[in-house]
C-alpha cells in the first residue's frame, strides 16, 4: 500500500502512568521486555508500507527522538519520505490541542504527496492492519474512517475514552466524549483515515474558529455532513489507562495465546537494536515464566516476571510478578514482589518490597531503596 502518510499523535497523551511519565512521553515507555508503546503503531505502518511518518510530539520527547533515531530500524531513514518529528512550534507556550499543532506544521502537510492520512496514537498497543484499513475506507468512499474496538477488562474508574454509535451500515452516528465504557460498547482508538486535502481544510477551517481538538471539532462535529465510517479492529489489544492496566497489560506478554499473537501470526513487531551478550544465569539461579532480555546477569529467582536488558538480579535475590526495566538492580537477599522499577533504579541488599497484584508498587527511574 503506498500514498499514505503516517502520523503518531501523542498531543492528546494524559498522564495515566503518573511516575513512569515524569521524565518520558507515555509513547516512550518501555513495554514487554525490549520495545517502547510507540514501536507498535510505527511497526503497523511499516507492515502497510508507509515510508513516510511524522511524529507529532508537545513536550518531555527527548526519549522518543533518542529511541527513533534516524529511523533506521523501521527502514525509514530514506532520501524520499522517511521519519519527521514534528515538535511544539511555540514550545513555551501552552498547546490548545492536536488540531493547533497540525496547523503549526501545515507546510508539512501540504507538501506532503500522499492522498491519504492516518492519524494514531504511540501509546496502544495492537497489531492494526492499516492494509485491511486503508482498503475498506476507499471501498466505502468514506471521508473518515474511525478504528473501534469493543472494550473488554476492568471498569475504568475515570471517563478517558471515547465511545462510537454505529448504525447497521457502519456508519458513525455519534461519538460519546470522555466516557467510563463498559464490556462490549465501541471505544475510539483515536485512530482515523482521512483523505488528506479534507484533512487540511479541517485543520484550517477548526482553528480559524477557535477549535482546536481533532476528535471533537473536527470528527464529531461533522458526522452529519462528512461520511465517516467505522472500522471494528477484533485483534488483540490490552487497554493501557492507568499503572494498573500498564502493569497487566505487561503481564500479558506472559500468556502464550498473546505472545503467539503478537508475535508469531502477524507481522514483525520493530523496535531500536541494541547489541548485547545473551543473559547469564548463575549456577543457582531459577527462571519460570518471564521474559528475560539480553544483557541480564542472573544469579537469583526470577518468577512470572519482565526483565529489560542489563538488569543484575544478585544472589539470593527474589523476583515475583514484577517488571524490572534496564539497567535495574536487586541486591543479594532481596525481595520484590508486584512491583514496577523504572530504568536505573536500584533495590539494596536484603531489601522487601512487596505491592498488590491490582496496586503495583512503582519505583521511580533511578531510585535507590
Amino acid at each position: 500500500m503506498g500514498n499514505v502518510l503516517g502520523i503518531i499523535n501523542t498531543i492528546n497523551e494524559k498522564p495515566f502512568l503518573k511516575e513512569l511519565t515524569q521524565h518520558r512521553s507515555m509513547a516512550s515507555v518501555p513495554f514487554a521486555g525490549r520495545y517502547r508503546l510507540i514501536d507498535f503503531t510505527l511497526s503497523n505502518f511499516i507492515h502497510a508500507s508507509i515510508t513516510k511518518v511524522g511524529v507529532a510530539t508537545k513536550d518531555k520527547y527527548r526519549s522518543i527522538m533518542d529511541h527513533l533515531g534516524s529511523g533506521k530500524e523501521w527502514d525509514l531513514d530514506r532520501r524520499n519520505g522517511g521519519l519527521f518529528i514534528l515538535p511544539p512550534v511555540h514550545p513555551d507556550e501552552k498547546l490548545q490541542g492536536d488540531l493547533q499543532h497540525f496547523y503549526d506544521h501545515l507546510e508539512f502537510f501540504q507538501r506532503s504527496d500522499e492522498d491519504t492520512v492516518i492519524i494514531s496514537p504511540g501509546h496502544h498497543v495492537n497489531k492494526i492492519d492499516f492494509n485491511d484499513v486503508v482498503a475498506k475506507h476507499k471501498t466505502e468512499r468514506a471521508d473518515i474512517t474511525v478504528v473501534c474496538k469493543n472494550y473488554h477488562g476492568k471498569p475504568v474508574e475515570k471517563p478517558i475514552y471515547h465511545t462510537c454509535t454505529c448504525d447497521t451500515e457502519g456508519t458513525v452516528t455519534d461519538i460519546e466524549l470522555y466516557t467510563s465504557p463498559v464490556h462490549g460498547e465501541h471505544v475510539c482508538l483515536e485512530t482515523f483515515v482521512i483523505n488528506k486535502n479534507l484533512l487540511i481544510d479541517l485543520i484550517i477551517k477548526c482553528v480559524e474558529n477557535d477549535e482546536y481538538d481533532l476528535i471533537k471539532d473536527a470528527v464529531k462535529a461533522n458526522l452529519h455532513t462528512l461520511r465517516v465510517k467505522a472500522y471494528h479492529f477484533t485483534g488483540e489489544m490490552p487497554f493501557i489507562h492507568s499503572v494498573d492496566s500498564f502493569y497487566s497489560g505487561n503481564m500479558s506478554f506472559l500468556d502464550p495465546k498473546i505472545v503467539r499473537s503478537f508475535f508469531y501470526d502477524s507481522w514483525d513487531l520493530y523496535t531500536k537494536v541494541k547489541h548485547e551478550a545473551p543473559v547469564n544465569y548463575g549456577l543457582l539461579s531459577k527462571t519460570s515464566n518471564s521474559l528475560i532480555a539480553n544483557g541480564c546477569e542472573i544469579e537469583g529467582i526470577v518468577e512470572d516476571s519482565i526483565i529489560f536488558r542489563g538488569v543484575k538480579i544478585h544472589p539470593g535475590a527474589v523476583v515475583k510478578n514484577s517488571i524490572i526495566m534496564q539497567k535495574g538492580e536487586i541486591g543479594a537477599g532481596a525481595y520484590i514482589e508486584n512491583v514496577i522499577m523504572d530504568k536505573q533504579a536500584i533495590i539494596t541488599k536484603e531489601t522487601v518490597v512487596v505491592g498488590a497484584e491490582s496496586h503495583p508498587k512503582v519505583i521511580k527511574k533511578a531510585e535507590i531503596m
